[in-house]
């Protein structure tokens, strides 16, 4: 691990190739032949041994390679997590907006995960669920090898109670809570969720906290955990959530403005301790 990454790996497939440098340059196009060469250089791609690799090195069926993934240019993301607790089997941190659980795309350092392991040291941390980059709060991660299974089953179980707030319009025709069910599939981008007829397969519990001007602070429980779920139900009710840039319309990326967050906080989460039995309840120190 270097600054909170984690190496990436392949094993070479059955395959004809001169040499290394040649398939990767190859199968890797987004990495130039000069940037595979430098890292060669620098000794940062190894095989499973930690034996540095050379461009010449020989292409072997079945040989596995690590490497490390970098970036050009990260912009830096102004807004710091915050750790809630820590003990040998799990962490659980509070994230801030615009912040990516993960590495994905143009986002390595400046993501929960990397942050966290640079912080803490602890190569094995993965975290258990993930919130979207435009949410907020708090996100649970597994420390321990031995006991992650225990934790990922409390999600794939759902015994997991989720609790969330949301700063939308008004719903004066409504009594509160009332659920709200729906069909949710793959939307017409591939990076949104869409409503259609049908049996419905996402279900969200909704509440009135209190009347904020013209907007109103829900309090909201997934029972089911589709993608953008919240954003989607909201959306279909007519209150799209504040400065929501994918519901009810997809707007053209903002890139790195900050200005304006998604007015969504995964405001606590609570479940029975697989190991223990004790019921664990931890809460977002943010509000909206």
């Amino acid at each position: 691990m270097r600054d909170g990454v984690t190496p990436s790996y392949l094993w070479l497939p059955e395959g004809d190739w001169p040499d290394l440098i040649t398939f990767m340059v190859a199968n890797y196009p987004a990495v130039t032949e000069a940037q595979w060469r430098e890292r060669m250089a620098r000794g940062d791609v190894v095989d499973a041994q930690g034996r540095a690799l050379a461009p010449d090195s020989p292409y072997k069926r079945n040989l596995r390679i690590f490497y490390y993934r970098e970036l050009e240019a990260e912009a830096p993301i102004p807004f710091e997590e915050e750790v809630l607790y820590r003990d040998e089997h799990i962490v659980v941190a509070d994230k801030p907006h615009f912040l990516p659980t993960i590495p994905t795309g143009r986002f390595l350092k400046e993501t929960l995960l990397v942050r966290l392991r640079a912080k803490l040291g602890i190569e094995e941390l993965v975290p258990i669920h993930r919130l979207d980059r435009e949410t907020a709060g708090v996100v649970v991660f597994s420390c321990n090898l031995d006991s992650r299974g225990a934790y990922q089953s409390l999600f794939q179980q759902r015994v997991v109670q989720k609790e969330y707030e949301a700063l939308a319009g008004p719903l004066p025709d409504r009594q509160f809570p009332f659920s709200y069910r729906s069909r949710m599939v793959q939307g017409d981008k591939f990076f949104t969720m869409k409503e259609e007829p049908g049996e419905p397969n996402s279900e969200t519990m909704i509440d009135v906290v209190e009347q904020r001007g013209e907007h109103v602070l829900y309090r909201l429980w997934p029972h089911t955990g589709r993608q953008h779920q919240l954003r989607v139900h909201l959306a279909a009710l007519g209150i799209p959530i504040v400065n929501d840039a994918f519901y009810p319309v997809a707007l053209p990326c903002k890139g790195e403005d900050v200005s304006a967050p998604l007015k969504l906080l995964a405001r606590a989460i609570g479940f029975p301790d697989p190991l223990t039995g004790e019921w664990r309840y931890f809460e977002s120190r943010r509000t909206l």
